[in-house]
């Protein structure tokens, strides 16, 4: 009796520990998007005209960006401040959540781990940079071009900034495609076989998908189906080269 109330007692102390362990893991992360909040908060004006600027080198030259809210001109810029804080946070926050899981795997595990992590941060923002630079200019043209001769395009700030965080967190999703290809073959919930075999539909898929993501024109749709056609090939040759006979 005495041995098994002990033993539910160092139990408990083990749980209370993980719970101490993942309060201050939170803590530091927490700490970390506010710091970089608070150090980017002089430039948020900047850092929404540098998110603007594509948007504002394609209006005519009598259209300009417009706020129809008062607090619009203040809001806009500080709601992008903190995804940016939160998007340069995202390394520190895994490692932060790495910390925490890492002592309850094995050493081959967390090789496994840290290049999962390492490659999905990596696509993440290679999605981003591929949203920003390729596929909303392409999509800000279709929107100028397809206007009305007797309308003037005015787009209002806030829905500029959500229209822009809709498509890089489609793209930087999408960009995951050889990381979940990768797992779900290792767990074996899926097969190469299956994957080669249902190779067809999985473009199909990609392209609805795409028609969905992406602004109403042809080129942006292929500018995403293709590249996650490429990275689900990308992800089957790795994990075929990696996978053991």
């Amino acid at each position: 009796m005495t041995q098994q109330i002990l033993s539910e007692t160092l139990t408990e102390m083990k749980y209370s520990e993980h719970l101490k362990e993942l309060r201050k893991r939170l803590i530091y992360s927490i700490a970390t998007v506010l710091t970089i909040f608070l150090l980017l908060l002089p430039l948020a004006q900047h850092n929404y005209h540098f998110l603007a600027q594509p948007l504002i080198s394609r209006l005519p030259k009598n259209s300009t960006m417009i706020a129809t809210d008062v607090m619009s001109t203040f809001l806009a810029p500080f709601k992008l401040n903190i995804y940016f804080a939160i998007l340069l946070a995202i390394p520190f926050i895994l490692y932060q959540f790495w910390r925490f899981i890492a002592p309850a795997l094995y050493q081959s595990e967390r090789k496994f781990g840290v290049a999962l992590v390492l490659s999905s941060i990596g696509l993440f923002y290679l999605g981003l940079l591929f949203a920003y630079y390729l596929i909303l200019p392409l999509a800000l043209n279709f929107f100028v071009l397809a206007s009305p001769d007797n309308v003037l395009p005015m787009t209002d700030i806030n829905s500029y900034l959500d229209f822009c965080l809709k498509l890089f967190l489609a793209f930087g999703i999408a960009f995951q495609i050889p990381v979940l290809t990768y797992i779900l073959i290792f767990i074996g919930i899926l097969s190469i076989q299956q994957l080669e075999h249902y190779r067809k539909h999985i473009i199909v898929l990609f392209f609805f998908i795409a028609m969905f993501i992406t602004p109403p024109d042809i080129f942006s749709m292929l500018a995403l189906a293709v590249p996650m056609w490429l990275l689900f090939e990308l992800g089957l040759w790795i994990t075929k080269m990696t996978s053991p006979k």
